[in-house]
Order: structure tokens, then sequence, then C-alpha cells
């Protein structure tokens, strides 16, 4: 009775780590194909543009078939969206380095605009983005522009704070002046980054700052 009992414990407890160790294969091997879908998807989108990419050609691309990419992904665009989204956290990257790397809140402010707006026009060549095709994918990037909205509002505060407290601006809500920015440049967004060559952008983004400056300059 008493080997029974022993040997009924062992089984099941090989049962138990044998499921477990099949269910977390599965798990990364659905990580696994979930990325590779995403990347070769970026790859044509790149290659393409969205409007030419279909879900036949990543399927094709990522050497599975078209019912396992909606496994994964409801359509093409959910899939687009996932890609940007990836991007704009490089950008959020990118954004919060090249301020870092500034010794003045004037600097910083400039490096923020300027890689900003830098990246996007990167992100608009990468995925051929044209005056033609951006109404198409306008809705998929406000979305994910929306959600990162907050991010960038709270790093375009920490530098008025510290221009505040340094007595290099003047700006008695700070909160409202950074929203009231981030919106500005969202504005902007279409003309720079879809019409602008990269000198007039930035000649452009100078130009704003001075005229933001002499706003907010302490006299």
């Amino acid at each position: 009775m008493l080997f029974l009992n022993f040997f009924l414990d062992n089984f099941i407890n090989l049962l138990y780590n044998t499921n477990r160790l099949f269910w977390s294969n599965s798990i990364i091997m659905k990580e696994e194909k979930r990325e590779i879908i995403l990347q070769i998807a970026r790859g044509l989108f790149a290659q393409y543009g969205l409007k030419k990419t279909t879900v036949d050609d990543i399927a094709a691309g990522a050497k599975i078939g078209k019912a396992t990419i909606y496994y994964y992904f409801k359509s093409k665009h959910e899939i687009f969206k996932t890609v940007v989204d990836r991007e704009w956290e490089i950008l959020k990257d990118a954004v919060s380095e090249a301020v870092s790397k500034q010794d003045s809140p004037q600097k910083k402010l400039r490096a923020f605009v300027l890689t900003r707006i830098s990246h996007m026009q990167k992100l608009v060549n990468l995925y051929r983005v044209t005056k033609d095709t951006v109404t198409e994918v306008l809705p998929d990037l406000e979305k994910i522009r929306e959600s990162h909205f907050r991010e960038e509002i709270d790093i375009l505060k920490g530098i008025l704070t510290e221009g505040v407290k340094k007595g290099t601006f003047k700006a008695k809500r700070i909160g409202l002046t950074a929203l009231a920015m981030v919106s500005a440049l969202k504005g902007l967004e279409y003309p720079w980054v879809v019409d602008g060559k990269p000198l007039d952008i930035e000649r452009s983004i100078d130009t704003l700052l001075q005229i933001l400056f002499e706003g907010i300059y302490t006299r």
C-alpha cells in the first residue's frame, strides 16, 4: 500500500511537471512566432508600404499559414499598429536620451522637439507614407499617438520645471504650458513630417522656439 501511494505521488508529480513544461514551451513558441510575424511585416511595410502589403505576403514571408496570422492578429492594420507602437517606444527612448545629453533647459527643449520630429520623419520614410497614403494610416497613428501623449507632456514638464527653477523660463502653469506645446507640435506634424526637408524642419523648429522663448524667457 505504501509503495502504491509512493508510486502514485511520483506519477502525479511527473505529469504535473511535464504539463508545466509543455505549456511553458508552448507559450515561448507562440511568442517567437508572433515576433517573426512582426519582423516580417516590418520589412514588408518598409519595402512596399501599408497599402500594397497583404496578409498573404506576411504569411508567405513568415512561412506560415494565413490562418495563423489571424490567430495572433485580427487584421493587417492591427499588425501595423503593433509595429508602429514599437517604433514609438524607440522614439520615446531616443527623445529621453537626446534630452539627457543637454546641459541647459533651452537645449533640452530644442533636443526634444528636433529629435521627435526627425524620428517621426524617418518613420514616415520607412513605411513609405506619402500625401496620398497618409489618410489611410492616420487613424492608426493617431491612436498610437494618443496613447503616448501623456508621456511627452511629462518629459516637457520636467524640462520646463528645471527651466523655471534655474530662472531661465517663466511659466506659472507648467502642466498647461506643456500641454499647449505638445498640442502645437502635433498640429505641425503633417506639414513638417510629410512635406518638409530635414533642413527646412530644423530651421522651422529654431524659428518656433525663438518665438516661444521670447514669451517665456525672463527679462
